[in-house]
C-alpha cells in the first residue's frame, strides 16, 4: 500500500492520524516500509498492523514514543518485553488481531455510561456538577467519561465521594499547564511535522508528570502510615 492508501486504512480507526505523523512515526524508527526504485513508500500489511498497535496504545494509554520503542525492540529481536504499564497488550496479540477495530470514538448515552460504568444516575450527577464528567457537543459521553465514571465509582466503595476528587481535577489541571507551556512553542515551529513533533513531546511530559504526581502521592501515603 501507498502512504495514502495506508492513511485511508487508518483514518476509520483513528480520526486524526494524518501523513505528517506517518511519516514522524517512521523517522523515530516505530516502523520501517519498503521504498520503491523511486523513493516511494510501500507498506504492508505487518506495518500497518504495527502503526495501529502504536497509535492504539498511544491513544488508550498515553504511553510515549520511547517506551513503545523499546518494546517493540525487544520483540522485533526474538526477546521477552517487558510489561507495558497498565495491561498493555503485547504487539505479537494485536498483530493477530489486527483485523478487530475497536470502538475508538466512543459515544454513549447516559444510560449506557452508567451501565458501562457501573455506578448510579445520583454519582454521575455529582461528577457533572464538579466538573468531573461531562457531556460532549450532541449530549453523548466519551470513553474519557467513562473511565472517570468507572474509578470514581470503585473510589465511592471506600467513602471517596466526588467533592473529595476536586482537588485532584485541580491538580491535573496545573499539570496540563505545565504540559501546554512545553508543547505551545513547538506547535508554531515550521515543518510539515511541528504537529506531531508538539504531540510526542505533550505525550512525554504528561507521562513523567504522572509518574512524579503517582511517586508523590506514595510517598505521603508512606509517611503518614504508621
Amino acid at each position: 500500500m501507498s502512504i495514502g492508501e495506508v492513511l485511508a486504512e487508518l483514518r476509520p480507526e483513528f480520526p486524526d492520524v494524518t501523513i505528517s505523523k506517518i511519516r514522524f512515526l517512521e523517522d523515530q524508527g516505530l516502523i520501517e516500509p519498503d521504498r520503491t526504485p523511486s523513493g516511494y513508500r510501500k507498506f504492508g500489511h505487518p506495518d500497518v498492523a504495527r502503526l495501529r498497535y502504536v497509535l492504539a496504545v498511544q491513544r488508550d494509554h498515553y504511553l510515549p514514543l520511547r517506551v513503545i520503542r523499546d518494546h517493540l525492540a525487544a520483540v522485533d529481536n526474538g526477546l521477552e518485553p517487558p510489561p507495558l504499564p497498565g495491561g498493555v497488550p503485547r504487539m505479537p496479540r494485536l498483530v493477530a488481531e489486527a483485523g478487530e477495530r475497536t470502538r475508538v470514538d466512543l459515544r454513549l448515552t447516559r444510560d449506557e455510561l452508567l451501565e458501562s460504568a457501573g455506578i448510579e444516575d445520583a454519582l454521575l450527577a455529582a461528577l457533572e456538577s464538579y466538573g468531573l464528567v461531562g457531556r460532549r457537543p450532541g449530549g453523548t459521553y466519551d470513553g474519557d467519561a467513562l473511565v472517570i465514571a468507572r474509578t470514581a465509582g470503585e473510589l465511592a466503595r471506600f467513602g471517596i465521594e466526588p467533592r473529595h476528587l476536586r482537588t485532584i481535577r485541580t491538580a491535573a489541571e496545573r499539570e496540563a499547564g505545565l504540559v501546554e507551556q512545553v508543547v505551545a512553542p513547538l506547535r508554531h515551529q515550521r515543518g510539515g511535522q511541528a504537529g506531531a513533533q508538539a504531540e510526542e513531546v505533550g505525550r512525554e511530559v504528561a507521562s513523567l508528570c504522572v509518574r512524579l504526581h503517582a511517586a508523590l502521592v506514595k510517598v505521603a501515603v508512606d509517611r503518614a502510615g504508621p
